[in-house]
């Protein structure tokens, strides 16, 4: 095996050293490109086929993560290019996922329901063209609900049965809806959007009717038992017209007790009852009312009325007359019977007679007014009930002070009088419309309040009050009295001192005096006195205080003037 290797190595050496320069590179070029067609050969066979799974770019790169994640989920093995465009292995794989994709509302806004019918493919049945045109009727009313503002979502089933030969065994289309409602919004209880909604799938599919639609929400309960419904609409109706009055009854209530309030305080007008009859059936009136003509109107420049009234306008007139002159007509019986004529008219049947007949025939026309009008609600006999307290008054002596007995402060209680308590009554009369003819009833009463428990109150703030002053009186009495001890004492030390110094100086004057006078004498004698350094210094300090006061008495008084304020 190595020897004919060898040898093959050798003859492919011996070949190429013969060759031509130009034959080596056509060699090459040939491998080169046999090199080149086997790589591309092998990877187009490697790479799987791929089928779109939206046939529109998904632009939105959000979306489109969220659905190669969802893709990534199902293990589905997805290719996206760079145009958007979202491809899987096989349709099989296209289809499950674009049923997934449509349930969760991955799709984009931008995608017609419709699109998939664009897609030609050999392998189509009419089977596949009838599923993807109930997915996309389906598709188009659920996004027709959602654009609905009171549906966060919508989950809709259309059931479109085949075809039959004979009508009595084709069974009908059915539909059944599964509203998810936005928090606030009341399509549960609103029968007018429910039926909107089953109107817009009836138009939507055809064949399908009212019995075989269902709506329910996300609780399970039926919204579109319209049947089961009526002992709610007429508890609503009921409700409602309840909610009317009792607002209207509020609205008086303020105006009420705005009025008295600020009459006679907030505190005095506490108890206030109103109650209105409201006719909430809807009542249909026709009235006719005759009226006068009015031929000239009122000049309003005259202090009297010239207007000119009839009650009525002739229409047309008509006159006939009628005259007879001749016998009168004498009637007779059969022939020889006598005739019936009185014996009293029967002497008068040859005379000649003349009778004369008028006849006037006038119409006249009368105004007249017709009104018809539906009356719905109808206000009804208003009661209102208002009680007003009277004012408690604290009864004082003749020092102005406040009257205590038994630990409580005596009050006296002062009623509204009954013209006071007309006039409020005409206040409410007017503020409510008042009608006799309605009748309509208005009580104003003067009732006592209880207000032990208030009084208790202010009788313990009251006392509280007083026993603070007093404290804060005996506190400060005290604190007076500290301070004229204190101003006593500090006076009466002061005196002591003072008292002490002028002793302690009096008997350092009458030494000094003594001293002076034993050397003055000692000096008169001629005796030498030898006197210590303290004596000469005080004495030296005596003559220069005396030749001071002597030269500047106003700095001397100064000084001690000083030395007194300070002392």
């Amino acid at each position: 095996m190595n020897e004919w290797f060898k040898k093959t190595l050798a003859q492919i050496k011996t070949l190429w050293g013969k060759w031509t320069p130009i034959q080596k590179g056509i060699l090459a070029a040939v491998v080169i490109a046999a090199i080149v067609v086997i790589v591309l050969l092998t990877s187009w066979s490697a790479k799987p086929s791929l089928v779109l799974l939206i046939d529109t770019p998904v632009t939105d790169e959000a979306l489109r993560e969220r659905i190669v994640l969802r893709l990534n989920q199902e293990n589905v093995k997805t290719s996206v290019s760079e145009a958007g465009l979202i491809s899987v292995k096989d349709e099989q794989t296209a289809r499950r996922m674009r049923t997934i994709l449509l349930r969760e509302d991955l799709i984009p806004k931008n995608t017609d329901p419709w699109a998939i019918f664009d897609v030609e493919r050999w392998t189509r049945t009419d089977f596949e063209r009838n599923i993807d045109v109930r997915r996309a009727v389906i598709e188009e009313v659920r996004k027709h609900i959602k654009a609905l503002d009171d549906v966060d979502d919508a989950s809709v089933v259309v059931n479109i049965p085949e075809d039959k030969l004979f009508q009595a065994e084709q069974n009908p289309v059915t539909a059944s809806i599964i509203l998810y409602p936005k928090p606030g919004s009341d399509i549960s209880t609103n029968r007018k959007k429910i039926e909107g909604i089953q109107k817009l799938l009836k138009y939507a599919v055809e064949g399908l009717t009212d019995d075989n639609i269902t709506i329910a929400d996300n609780n399970g309960s039926i919204l579109n038992d319209f049947a089961g419904m009526k002992d709610y609409d007429r508890l609503s109706l009921i409700e409602k017209q309840q909610k009317i009055i009792s607002k209207l009854e509020t609205q008086y209530e303020i105006k009420i007790l705005n009025i008295l309030q600020k009459t006679y305080g907030t505190d005095r007008v506490r108890d206030l009852s109103i109650k209105i009859d409201m006719d909430m059936s809807e009542k249909t009136a026709e009235t006719i009312e005759y009226l006068p003509f009015q031929l000239k109107a009122d000049n309003p420049d005259t202090p009297y009325d010239d207007s000119e009234i009839r009650a009525s306008v002739t229409r047309s007139s008509e006159t006939a007359t009628t005259t007879y002159q001749g016998t009168g007509y004498n009637p007779e019986g059969p022939a020889g019977v006598e005739g019936q004529t009185p014996p009293s008219y029967r002497d008068t049947s040859n005379l000649t007679g003349l009778s004369t007949q008028s006849i006037v025939r006038t119409n006249e026309e009368i105004g007249s007014r017709r009104t018809s009008e539906i009356v719905s609600p109808e206000m009804g006999r208003r009661t209102v009930s208002v009680n007003i307290d009277g004012q408690w008054r604290k009864k004082k002596d003749a020092n102005g002070n406040v009257v205590v007995k038994d630990g409580h402060i005596e009050r006296e209680y002062i009623p509204i009088s009954d013209e006071e308590l007309q006039k409020a009554t005409k206040a409410v009369q007017d503020a409510i419309g008042y009608d006799i003819k309605r009748n309509d009833s208005v009580s104003v009463l003067n009732i006592q309040f209880d207000r032990i428990a208030d009084f208790e109150k202010e009788d313990e703030a009251y006392f509280r009050s007083i026993q603070r002053q007093r404290i804060i009186l005996i506190s400060l009495s005290g604190l007076a009295v500290l301070l004229l001890i204190f101003i006593i004492y500090r006076v009466i030390s002061r005196e002591l001192e003072r008292r002490k110094r002028l002793r302690e100086e009096e008997l350092l004057r009458q030494h000094q005096l003594e001293r002076e006078k034993a050397l003055w004498e000692a000096e008169q004698a001629g005796m030498e006195v030898s006197m210590s350094v303290e004596e000469m210094k005080r004495r030296e300090l005596s003559e220069n205080v005396i030749n001071l006061a002597r030269e500047h008495p106003e700095d001397v008084a100064l000084l001690l003037r000083t030395w007194l304020m300070e002392e």
